[in-house]
């Protein structure tokens, strides 16, 4: 740049020196303003925008990028191929237990909860801090879009506790509905009802409108997008453009359909230049619906062909509801061209409680310090970083408050436990067991669980019952209360252990 310090050889010499001292003002000026800008950038580069997409109920098998033939996922395949792709990933067993730990960090039973009531699904206390408040407080806006469910959770999403909602758990706003779709769908603006019996074929498009508009009011910032579909968990309603297209009836017209709004996510990143500064993660809450044993009842509320509405964790054993594999065991997929390295395959030991250190880590901010957090910063695996691994030391598969799986390594060991009088119909009769003695897997020989090796390594299952009983002890159990389990109102401690309940 140019500046005229001297406008004239003949100007005298005071006027020079004015117009002198005034060219030096300006380039003082202009290098305050370059050097503020570039420091600005240089935070915002510091500090990634962050997109949780959380599907709901989708099976293990049910990308093509995992094995999946029948349903077309080109644009989640891509994003795979351009970033890393996790081969064994955990959520929790089902909807409300995976969004806690998600947003916490932690076991859902060790989550504190509004007058410390148990639930299947957990009334979140407002005393937890979730992603959305950790970011919050180092200059990020946040928008949660889609199903919530931590605040009570009923078939038709009409009932729930109004201040446990996202904006008052460290959200700034908040489109969607604070429940389940079993039945139909009441959809909230922040905590205002603005819609009732909304049409379910159309939600996977309107929440991904509601983040691309966000994206593009929030770019000037950095950014936490957390979108929860509402599908595929049943009932199913495709809109129109796919309904009927996919190979695998309505479900896979589902998946196609989730996979056409990634897509349009990933375009929106691009066309506002923030695809580079932008961590982009595809998982889902726990495996998909079996719907074979609970045909009938789901029936009388889908209608004939129930079983459609169901995905699959091949080749895994079990599914939602369930500790076997295909309960807990989900895809995950993390992109961020120029940080996350393309094409890239991770096997180790990773989980949904990992997402809050991890996330708290890349945007130079820390997890709570306050109290324990389950989950570790798995930021080298997800970067690809050489010999990096999981810093899980074990991973506790619960069944809503009763710890029934351990895995150490390739190591998994099932507990002794009756059979599920409550769930079982979720599951397939086989899996639907009573186990007597523990049984032990190789899940690196052995991903469908079928070959009990206990007898072969006594002192394996002895080191993983040491493992249980330490959760036990700190995270708790059906029976018990843990010892570092989170409890902020005075209420009685977890009534459902009074008579020694499983839940």
């Amino acid at each position: 740049m140019v500046l005229p310090i001297v406008s004239s050889l003949n100007d005298s010499p005071f006027e020079k020196a004015i117009l002198l001292l005034s060219g030096l003002t300006l380039l003082l000026i202009v290098s305050l303003f370059l050097g503020h800008s570039a420091n600005a950038q240089s935070n915002k580069q510091e500090k990634p925008n962050f997109i949780i997409i959380f599907v709901d109920d989708q099976g293990y098998q049910d990308l093509g990028c995992y094995g999946a033939s029948d349903i077309k996922t080109p644009r989640i395949d891509r994003m795979a191929k351009e970033g890393m792709l996790f081969t064994d990933f955990y959520s929790q067993t089902v909807c409300g237990p995976s969004r806690a730990a998600l947003m916490t960090g932690s076991y859902p039973l060790r989550v504190a909860t509004e007058r410390n009531r148990i639930d299947v699904h957990p009334y979140l206390h407002t005393n937890e801090i979730t992603i959305a408040e950790i970011l919050k407080e180092v200059g990020y806006s946040t928008a949660a879009f889609g199903k919530w469910d931590l605040a009570g959770h009923t078939q038709d999403s009409s009932r729930y506790t109004r201040t446990l909602l996202p904006t008052y758990q460290g959200f700034d706003t908040f489109f969607g509905t604070p429940s389940s779709n079993d039945n139909r769908v009441h959809l909230l603006r922040d905590d205002t009802l603005i819609e009732m019996f909304a049409d379910m074929s159309q939600l996977t498009r309107r929440y991904t409108d509601e983040v691309i508009q966000f994206i593009k009011d929030s770019k000037e910032s950095p950014f936490f997008v957390y979108i929860a579909h509402t599908m595929p968990h049943i009932r199913l309603e495709a809109s129109k453009p796919f309904a009927g297209k996919s190979e695998r009836g309505i479900y896979g017209d589902i998946i196609e359909e989730i996979d056409w709004n990634v897509g349009r996510i990933l375009d929106a990143l691009r066309n506002e230049g923030l695809d580079q500064s932008t961590y982009v993660i595809y998982t889902s809450d726990n495996g998909p619906w079996y719907l074979g044993r609970s045909r009938g009842h789901l029936e009388r509320a889908i209608g004939p062909g129930a079983e459609e509405h169901g995905g699959l964790a091949n080749p895994l054993r079990g599914a939602k509801t369930s500790v076997w594999e295909g309960g807990l065991r989900v895809p995950f997929i993390a992109r961020a061209p120029g940080r996350i390295p393309e094409g890239k395959v991770c096997h180790e030991i990773a989980s949904t409680m990992d997402m809050l250190p991890t996330i708290a880590s890349l945007a130079r901010t820390s997890a709570p310090e306050d109290r324990v957090i389950d989950g570790h910063d798995i930021s080298d695996l997800i970067h690809g970083i050489p010999r990096a691994t999981s810093p899980t030391e074990a991973f506790f598969y619960y069944q809503r408050t009763q710890v029934q799986a351990v895995r150490v390594e390739n190591w998994k060991l099932h507990i002794p436990r009756e059979a599920d009088k409550k769930w079982g119909q979720y599951s397939k009769a086989e899996d639907d067991i009573a186990i007597e003695r523990p049984q032990l897997y190789n899940l690196a020989e052995d991903i469908g669980e079928t070959t009990d090796r206990a007898n072969e390594h006594p002192d394996i299952v002895a080191q993983l019952m040491d493992h249980v009983e330490w959760a036990r002890k700190d995270i708790g159990d059906y029976d018990r209360i843990g010892e570092n389990a989170r409890f902020f109102d005075p209420e009685p401690r977890r009534p459902d252990i009074k008579n020694g309940e499983r839940f």
